[in-house]
């Protein structure tokens, strides 16, 4: 499912307040994140968006190419995200987003923050379902972490199906 309306102009509006070049994307989908993403991102930035369907890679690669972005700008890795993390550069992003299995977003959340470097933002969607308690014990954890994490500043935003995003200090 593409992100709602609201939770993506949330991610340009990242994107945009601290100037990204860098951003990793962790659940490619049909690429709606990712155009969300890279029309916050300063010219010339390059998403890194992994995901284990070669499917989601083609949707996602049409559709960058349909909203005007060089083939250039989006590096489609296909993996699994804790197999395809670990490769990618310490401290290199500027934000990571995490649109994927909630079960495994503490994980993310812990690759976050080795990825990011200070300044960059962490972005996990849909930690709201109705009636505004965490989805399941990922989620949870997820939130805990964040809150406990002396690196991290966060912030629930109750948008679309509820974000959570938190600064690394």
């Amino acid at each position: 499912m593409p992100v709602r309306p609201a939770a993506g102009a949330a991610l340009r509006f990242l994107a945009a307040a601290i100037a990204a070049r860098a951003v990793v994307e962790i659940g490619t989908g049909c690429g709606s994140s990712g155009i969300w993403l890279l029309r916050g991102m300063r010219p010339g930035g390059v998403l890194t968006s992994v995901d284990t369907e070669p499917e989601y890679h083609r949707l996602a690669r049409k559709a960058f190419t349909q909203a005007g972005f060089a083939t250039n700008q989006a590096r489609l890795i296909l993996g699994r995200a804790l197999d395809v993390l670990p490769r990618l550069s310490d401290g290199a992003y500027d934000l990571v987003f995490c649109d994927a299995d909630q079960a495994a977003y503490p994980d993310y959340l812990a690759s976050a923050l080795r990825l990011l470097r200070p300044g960059g933002i962490a972005v996990f969607n849909d930690v709201l379902p109705p009636g505004a308690r965490p989805a399941d014990d990922g989620v949870r954890e997820l939130a805990e972490m964040a809150d406990n994490e002396e690196e991290m500043v966060p912030l629930l935003l109750p948008i679309a199906g509820g974000l959570l995003a938190a600064i690394k200090r």
